[in-house]
């Protein structure tokens, strides 16, 4: 019988518990469109931030009592391999729906397997006693979503179905955490002046894009948090190695680096998102979840005098304008999204009609 994990006092709210326990959550997370339960929905690109949420709840624990389906979670075959998952029909992605002949593939990929220091050891092996839905030592085994379900001495993951168990690529059972650090700045011109949109009349914003290795996707250059990280040193970190190169330079240009970043990293920023993500590496029993968080250089000063250089996981790296046609890894062209409406900038063309209830 699935059970929550979790010490005692978790259980100790015996309604909230069970509340949690029973409830099964499908997102759509993904750039293309999903089949929306609502009447009438207006393309994608059209939708203010409010609107895309009612569609696309990322937040899974939001007031929305509508269906959706995560679906990059859904795609075959798994990142850099050739495992096919197990097909799984729209409405067989939720926990909730019984499915007795339901039989994913079991999977995970040898990297993961070798035993590095950011993976955990396979659920059974001796001496691996994972707390799941708290923190395990320096591990965060938490979700930003609330407490998870564990079936069999396994984390299930709270969007549903994926149609592989295992952990795939992914290196901890249950939440996998990650910090996306969304640097952006104004378009100027020659002159210095900010650059509108000759439709709109809105300003453009830029950020700064990496170009995975991995996939060959267009993505914010994040990362995961390490064991007893700071999300804060995180993103910072995470933003110096793929976006600045830094692991390639000496000591001084390190030290000028960070001096640099310093002032941008530590003025007010934007929490644009936390919680789940719907990732293709994510599994029935171990997935992505981050926290995105917008610096912005109002003044393009700082990021003027630190020149782009990619490094680590990103095979390019370069300022990319905002807007609709941006096609973005995983969930981040949604998190972009919710950048632009915060600081008032260019996104559509077409702002289309309200989402209609």
């Amino acid at each position: 019988m699935p059970l929550l994990a979790g010490a005692p006092r978790a259980l100790a709210v015996s309604g909230f518990a069970r509340a949690v326990a029973v409830v099964s959550f499908t997102v759509a997370l993904s750039s293309q469109p999903a089949r929306c339960a609502l009447q009438r929905c207006p393309p994608r690109s059209n939708l203010s931030a409010s609107c895309w949420s009612h569609r696309h709840p990322i937040n899974m624990f939001n007031g929305y009592n509508v269906k959706f389906y995560h679906s990059k979670a859904l795609t075959s075959p798994y990142p850099g391999s050739h495992v096919e998952r197990s097909q799984v029909p729209e409405d067989k992605v939720g926990w909730l729906v019984e499915w007795k002949d339901y039989n994913p593939v079991e999977y995970t990929a040898m990297s993961v397997l070798a035993g590095p220091s950011w993976a955990d050891p396979q659920i059974n092996d001796a001496g691996f006693s994972p707390k799941f839905n708290e923190r395990d030592g320096e591990v965060e085994r938490t979700s930003r979503n609330g407490l998870y379900v564990v079936e069999n001495g396994r984390p299930r993951n709270p969007a549903g179905r994926t149609g592989l168990t295992g952990r795939g690529l992914l290196g901890r059972w249950g939440p996998n955490h990650a910090a996306d650090p969304i640097v952006t700045r104004w378009k100027r011109d020659r002159r210095g002046n900010k650059v509108a949109h000759p439709v709109t009349g809105k300003n453009i914003l830029q950020f700064v894009a990496i170009k995975r290795r991995d996939c060959g996707e267009w993505a914010i250059p994040g990362g995961m948090v390490d064991p007893g990280e700071k999300i804060s040193a995180t993103l910072k970190r995470e933003f110096e190695e793929e976006a600045l190169n830094s692991l390639q330079k000496s000591p001084e240009e390190k030290a000028e680096l960070e001096k640099q970043l310093h002032k941008l990293f530590s003025q007010e920023h934007f929490v644009v998102y936390r919680g789940y993500v719907d990732d293709p590496r994510n599994t029935d029993n171990a997935w992505m979840e981050t926290e995105a968080v917008n610096y912005h250089d109002e003044t393009g000063e700082t990021m003027d005098n630190l020149p782009l250089e990619a490094g680590d996981d990103a095979g390019k790296v370069k300022w990319v304008d905002i807007s609709e046609q941006l096609e973005l890894y995983a969930s981040h062209s949604y998190f972009i999204k919710l950048v632009t409406e915060k600081q008032g900038a260019h996104w559509s063309e077409d702002p289309g009609p309200e989402c209609r209830e």
